[in-house]
């Protein structure tokens, strides 16, 4: 049976502090990664939730169609029509309705370009600071 008293997060310092390196980095890498991960998923819920705006009053118009069309009809012809009316006039609001969805696609993917070329960015920037600071330490020593 494994021993219940084992601290982990403490093992792991006292194994890296043992290499006497900076653990910044890799302090400074999480940091990152978890902020990184919160933008994107604020861009991911975003686009969730116009998307569902988008799905109700899409659900609220077909709802409130059929209700227009639950009537008694004399003639039973006219449940043929109103079906048929029914159907053409959604077939027509299709595409309008797609476009929106791709709409908020499209923004959700522009965002997350940016984010992605900000980051980018970002590391580069990190990456010349190091190669700077490796530098000059290298020319001291």
């Amino acid at each position: 049976m494994a021993n219940q008293d084992f601290d982990f997060a403490k093992a792991t310092e006292e194994f890296f502090g043992a290499f006497k390196m900076d653990t910044n980095m890799f302090d400074d890498a999480s940091k990152n990664a978890s902020e990184f991960s919160v933008k994107l998923g604020k861009i991911a819920l975003a686009a969730a939730k116009k998307n569902a705006e988008l799905t109700n009053a899409w659900t609220a118009e077909t709802l409130k169609a059929v209700e227009a069309t639950n009537k008694i009809q004399k003639d039973p012809s006219a449940y043929a029509t109103i079906a048929s009316e029914f159907a053409s006039a959604h077939a027509q609001a299709m595409p309008e309705k797609l476009s929106a969805y791709a709409e908020v696609a499209k923004a959700a993917q522009l965002e997350a370009v940016e984010l992605f070329v900000a980051a980018g960015k970002d590391v580069q920037a990190e990456v010349v600071a190091a190669a700077k600071d490796v530098t000059a330490k290298a020319k001291a020593a």
